[in-house]
């Protein structure tokens, strides 16, 4: 299988030379290619991408401000002109930093950090059988074993994702999407799009805020509606 990539740059020559890279390197595969975020964001939203090769310098939105203002995006390597924004980038969990121009070593080289990364990911998906009520994940190199009554929720943060439980917090290289896939739906419901809850453990609802005990989450405002009919459903008593 091999590893989904899109380009985000507005240099027409920095796409030409990034596409040819990608097609000499056997594990990679062009999905799409954007001038700016802003059509990143419409390409990401319609196809299944796992790594996004981004310039910093381009118009109306930069690299930087769009990986600081934008959640649940794929692995990352940078590629820009300007150096001074390495610090910047890896403080964003950016896999590598490569300064234009960049010889095709170099970005072989970036590209095996991101297949490393992505065989990591792919063996770090949740097992979760309908029969048991546990999953297991891996954390800073050990297999953890999470029970269902103990996950407060799941939040989605850059790259990986928190999972809260009664005791503990733990940050894991998973998308939100990817552990909801697995997680049971009489258990979990997600509430905001950064945010999935166990139902069993809410306390209250006061507006739009869920009481989960030692955790409070905001119901997102366009799922507002179907999140309460889902946590109520017929068991709301009235006079």
């Amino acid at each position: 299988m091999k590893i989904t990539c899109i380009i985000v740059d507005d240099e027409p020559l920095a796409r030409k030379v990034l596409t040819e890279y990608i097609e000499d390197t056997e594990f990679l595969e062009l999905k799409g290619k954007a001038e700016n975020p802003i059509k990143a964001a419409a390409l990401l939203s319609t196809t299944q991408t796992d790594l996004m090769f981004l310039d910093i310098n381009m118009p109306k939105l930069s690299g930087i401000e769009y990986l600081r203002s934008a959640e649940s995006l794929p692995m990352t390597i940078i590629t820009t002109a300007y150096a001074e924004y390495a610090t910047d980038g890896f403080d964003l969990n950016v896999l590598d930093y490569l300064v234009k121009p960049f010889s095709f070593e170099r970005f072989f080289k970036a590209a095996n950090k991101a297949k490393e990364q992505w065989a990591l990911k792919n063996a770090a998906v949740p097992y979760a059988p309908a029969d048991d009520h546990y999953f297991f994940v891996k954390c800073d190199g050990k297999i953890e074993k999470i029970f269902y009554d103990e996950l407060l929720c799941v939040e989605a943060m850059l790259n990986y994702v928190v999972l809260h439980t009664d005791k503990r917090k733990l940050l894991v290289y998973l998308t939100l999407k990817g552990i909801a896939d697995q997680l049971p739906a009489s258990w979990f419901l997600k509430v905001h799009k950064s945010y999935i809850i166990n139902l069993r453990k809410i306390k209250s609802i006061t507006g739009n805020q869920i009481d989960l005990g030692t955790v409070q989450i905001s119901i997102s405002q366009n799922l507002y509606e179907t999140v309460l009919k889902e946590i109520v459903k017929d068991k709301m008593i009235k006079r």
